[in-house]
């Protein structure tokens, strides 16, 4: 019989001590026999060269460790902003998370941005106060930080002993002790009117009783339990490891049905291979098993992994809750699901807004950085690898961070040392009016045998690329594509990559798409008016020069990423912040304060955004935090920017 499973985030603010949290849980279960320092770089998850010398995680990573009758799949995230592309997809598959923080720095930015992305998707969370052995850690200051900054549902489930020194120890409240239950029915009986009801009436519950009300509220986001400790020196692990286990909710796997699952990290074997981490949601998946992925594509499963005892180990099956390496799918992106998971990846962090081309230093190296390249966006679909129309290579990036972690990647890991252009900003294109164009084969202008009219007009803004089928069925080349749907999905290709480049060099998207001509040479009649026969070929080289020449008729307008930004910064500094906003035009949409705090809401268009992000940390002594929703586009004022290459 499977074993129970859970799926457990750990998340953190950088340096808050999530990495080394896993290492102290992994020997407390017995799956080590020491654990492994950070700064050695000896830890189980931080496996990259990179990670271990920079000291932080740059890529998720699964452990498993035993607990009770319970599998928990410990997966580390990383904690960096330039990452919250590889966080997101992990939330995605948690079943609950544990959030750290820091004793002595307390509730941080990212914290904060971590917290609210933990709420918005509803992953049942523990807090974990770390490093209370420090010098200067401060627990009830912590827990005030928490209640207005990040919420005030929060249970304290101990206290701490001689804190700031290395004895420092987490002492648990007993179930029965008389003012712990009075605080936990406090607590409760904010989410729960019958429990309301009894405290108000002097109906005391009982402690049994109140222990399963802090469970079932903490698996439906209600209430946070709060444990503290030091995973340097293993105090507290011991009660963090009975609030998991019992206060978080497992997995309810479906064992009936097809294979459902999503594939939330794509890494290389030794020999170069892919392999898929997937969290399965339902049914079992068996080698040599064939899955749908999305885009059309498919793959055989080769292999499967499970993590035991410290290692991974080859398994015939993986079943409904668990997570395990998948090998064999040569066509698996991250974010890939199949099965009733198989809908496109959702992204709740902003899309990438910068761009950089890259260059290897070395000029026999340019194909081999192709390949790289094109095996980092299977890791990363958000980086987008593309070439430019002067064949350089362009990465769409989050931040410098990613960046410097890219070229130090290609170094390591491929052997190619590489440069990049300074980052420029992501645009856009709309269409402003109808355009149509045609050319027919056998004239002056159209050098292939085939014949594509098209017209593009402009279509809501968000709606992105649709193509529809206007001309006369009669009249499609179905010799060469075999069906109407095949036909419409490879011009659908073919169409879409034309748009990769509008008249200024930006993508063309919001617009319709209309074929309303498709023809071909005859070779029907006598064999002086017979021409050669056309080939797929034709279509797909034809159709971005009439794509080209409709989009010169309708002209473009360039316009910017804008998000919607959300600010919590000091009071005393959020006049000073308003009036910077204010010279750059930006549109403040809300204001409200709260302690000695003040959020700020704002449209933000990217180039000033990035600018903000550069300028906040001086701003407000560290303290700003900001999280950036995805807005929309808006037309660029004045002249748009014409992208280089």
């Amino acid at each position: 019989m499977q074993p129970r499973s859970l799926n457990l985030g750990i998340l953190a603010h950088v340096d808050a001590g999530k990495t080394t949290l896993t290492e102290r849980l992994l020997h407390h279960c017995g799956v080590i026999d020491r654990p492994g320092s950070v700064d050695a770089g000896t830890t189980q998850t931080d496996s990259l060269d990179l990670e271990r010398r920079r000291g932080i995680t740059i890529k998720s990573a699964v452990v498993a460790l035993p607990l009770d009758g319970l599998v928990v799949n410990v997966i580390d995230t990383p904690g960096h902003p330039d990452f919250v592309a590889e966080v997101e997809r992990v939330l995605g598959v948690l079943d609950g998370a544990v959030l750290v923080l820091s004793a002595v720095e307390g509730v941080q930015p990212q914290t904060r941005i971590l917290m609210r992305a933990l709420q918005r998707l509803k992953v049942p969370t523990l807090l974990f106060v770390n490093k209370v052995d420090r010098v200067g850690a401060d627990l009830d200051a912590v827990l005030a930080a928490v209640r207005t900054r990040l919420t005030p549902a929060v249970l304290p489930m101990g206290t701490t002993r001689a804190t700031g020194s290395r004895g420092a120890e987490f002492v648990a409240f007993p179930p029965d002790d008389a003012a712990f239950l009075e605080r936990e029915a406090v607590a409760l009986a904010e989410h729960d009117d019958d429990l309301l009801a009894a405290y108000v009436d002097g109906r005391a519950r009982t402690a049994a009783e109140l222990v399963g009300s802090v469970a079932d509220q903490t698996g439906a986001c209600r209430l946070h339990p709060v444990f503290a400790g030091s995973a340097a020196t293993g105090a507290g692990i011991a009660e963090l490891v009975a609030g998991i286990a019992s206060l978080l909710p497992t997995a309810t796997p479906d064992p009936g049905g097809p294979a459902s699952g999503r594939a939330f990290k794509v890494d290389r074997g030794a020999a170069g291979e892919k392999v898929a981490y997937v969290r399965m949601f339902s049914g079992a998946l068996r080698v040599r098993q064939r899955l749908e992925l999305a885009g059309d594509r498919t793959g055989k499963v080769a292999s499967i992994e499970l993590f035991r005892d410290g290692h991974w180990e080859r398994a015939d099956e993986v079943g409904a809750g668990q997570v395990a390496r998948l090998l064999g799918l040569t066509a698996v992106r991250v974010g890939d699901g199949f099965g009733t998971s198989a809908r496109a990846e959702e992204h709740h962090f902003p899309p990438p807004t910068l761009e950089a081309s890259v260059e290897a230093c070395a000029v026999e190296q340019r194909t081999a950085l192709r390949v790289a390249l094109a095996q980092l966006a299977d890791q990363d679909p958000l980086i987008a690898a593309r070439t430019d129309v002067a064949g350089h290579p362009t990465l769409s990036l989050y931040g410098r961070v990613q960046q410097e972690v890219i070229a130090s990647t290609l170094a390591e890991e491929h052997g190619i040392e590489v440069e990049f252009s300074e980052a420029s900003v992501l645009h856009v294109e709309r269409p402003r009016r109808a355009g149509a164009a045609v050319e027919r084969f056998n004239t002056p202008s159209n050098p292939y045998w085939a014949t594509i009219g098209i017209r593009i007009t402009p279509a809501e803004p968000g709606s992105g690329v649709a193509l529809d089928l206007e001309c006369p069925l009669r009249d499609l080349p179905l010799f060469l594509f075999g069906s109407v749907e095949h036909f419409t999905s490879v011009m659908r290709q073919h169409v879409s990559r034309a748009l990769e480049r509008g008249p200024s060099g930006w993508e063309v998207t919001d617009c319709r798409v209309a074929l309303v001509e498709v023809g071909y040479a005859s070779w029907d009649g006598p064999p002086s008016q017979r021409g050669p026969v056309p080939t797929a070929l034709d279509f797909r080289k034809l159709t971005p020069l009439v794509v080209g020449q409709a989009l010169a008729r309708a002209t473009t307008r360039v316009c910017e990423p804008v998000l919607r930004v959300d600010l919590e910064v000091p009071t005393r500094v959020a006049p000073q912040l308003q009036q910077l906003l204010g010279r750059w035009g930006t549109e403040i949409t809300g204001q409200t304060a709260f302690g000695d705090l003040t959020r700020l809401e704002a449209r933000v268009v990217a180039t000033r955004l990035h600018d903000l992000q550069h300028r906040l940390p001086d701003l407000t002594g560290g303290e700003g935090v900001l999280d950036a929703r995805f807005d929309g586009y808006q037309p660029v004022r004045g002249r748009g920017p014409v992208r280089r290459g």
